[in-house]
């Protein structure tokens, strides 16, 4: 029984096609999914995606999200999804500094949304660098 997977970000659909497997950055951790896995949904952490599409594995950086998942059909909904090539290294950490600035220069008790907003920001800016260092 063949998975298809499919990758949607708000910007445009990043994959759709059959794979063998994918793991996920769960928010309790890295799920694996292979074909006629339990139906769930689940929300991604920001992190790395991997699949293995025609005998090669594919690694993305990706933000937030959910993840739909049944017998034969994994959709992703997440914020970003880039690949190695896509992260610029010195504009990530420039995102990551000016997000701690913003965060450290706030009242969190009044400006929750915007604290949750800043605290998203370095975590999807972590994992990109990460993602992008480890050389995956």
């Amino acid at each position: 029984m063949p998975l298809h997977l499919e990758i949607v970000t708000p910007e445009k659909k990043i994959f759709s096609d059959t794979v063998d497997h994918v793991y996920l950055p769960g928010a309790d951790g890295e799920l694996g999914i292979l074909p006629s896995h339990a139906g769930l949904v689940t929300a991604l952490q920001p992190g790395v995606l991997r699949y293995l599409h025609q005998g090669v594995e594919v690694s993305l950086a990706i933000g937030s999200g959910f993840a739909e998942v049944n017998q034969t059909k994994v959709i992703v909904l997440t914020d970003a999804a880039l690949g190695e090539a896509e992260i610029d290294e010195a504009a990530t950490e420039e995102a990551i500094k000016r997000a701690e600035e913003a965060l450290a220069g706030i009242d969190h008790s009044v400006d929750a949304e915007e604290v949750a907003y800043l605290q998203g920001v370095i975590a999807k800016s972590a994992a990109a660098l990460l993602f992008k260092r480890s050389g995956r």
